[in-house]
């Protein structure tokens, strides 16, 4: 493993990249198409330029079950961690393997999916049942409204569940929506986590600030992991990785409090 980082500023993990290649194949509904490749090597050079010490890959939903150069990345940097995108139907003996070649969960994105899966099928109970087995996390991406039709489900199986950025709460009702609060519930359960990632996706500085305020109080930081979003994907022109990291820093002026979101959480939850 790499040294600890020793910049006061810098998370120790971030918890939520993507890499990729131009020649990975496309999935029919990708909603973005990379102007440039995002490279293994180039997001290590990134990890130890901004002085973070490990990080953990977020399946990209644009490239579907392909998952081979995520798992590449695992191989060959122990410092990395990966989600991947899998069909229910996945054999458990596959999956298995998998754990041992740094995969930690799996991605349900199902942000613009129309036809939202029924968790509480019997093929889902079984698929939840295999990832609990195996002491992985679902990794949840949509829209803060929809996050109610997932929680019940999720919850009932037993796995443990990760959030994407922030929950992401609806511009008009923000933190007082439904979605938001039952997020909230699901963290006070114990078994959900949310990432303060990808600041820059929510539509206002003062949503950012409210969401990260409410989590605070309900969650706690040991309930909370922090992500850059890297390569920032749509935002490729106006973000970089030192922008991300000072989003950490504006959002959670504490520094106990940072550190045990950007270190202590993430390490425990998937290093361990």
């Amino acid at each position: 493993m790499p040294n600890i980082n020793t910049r006061p500023d810098a998370p120790l993990v971030d918890a939520h990249a993507h890499v990729w290649t131009n020649d990975m194949p496309l999935a029919p509904t990708a909603w973005h198409r990379p102007p440039a490749e995002a490279s293994i090597e180039h997001f290590v050079q990134t990890l130890d330029t901004n002085g973070v010490t490990f990080a953990v890959i977020a399946a990209a939903s644009i490239y579907g079950t392909y998952n081979d150069y995520m798992i590449e990345a695992c191989r060959r940097h122990r410092r990395l961690r990966t989600t991947i995108i899998l069909r229910p139907d996945h054999p458990f003996a596959d999956m298995k393997a998998m754990a041992d070649q740094g995969v930690v969960g799996i991605r349900l994105q199902l942000r613009n999916v129309k036809d939202i899966p029924d968790l509480s099928s019997p093929e889902y109970r079984a698929h939840l049942g295999h990832i609990a087995e195996l002491g992985w996390h679902v990794h949840l991406h949509d829209d803060g409204a929809r996050l109610p039709l997932y929680l019940d489900a999720l919850e009932a199986s037993g796995v443990k569940i990760v959030v994407d950025h922030f929950g992401r709460p609806d511009a008009e009702t923000g933190i007082a929506g439904a979605g938001f609060q039952r997020l909230l519930r699901s963290v006070e359960k114990g078994r959900t986590w949310v990432k303060l990632s990808a600041a820059f996706r929510l539509p206002s500085e003062q949503l950012r600030a409210e969401a990260t305020a409410a989590l605070l109080r309900h969650a706690g930081p040991e309930r909370l992991v922090w992500g850059s979003d890297w390569p920032f994907a749509a935002f490729e022109s106006s973000m970089d990785y030192g922008q991300a990291i000072g989003s950490l820093a504006r959002l959670v002026p504490d520094a106990a409090a940072r550190r045990r979101i950007g270190c202590e959480t993430p390490l425990q939850l998937y290093f361990t």
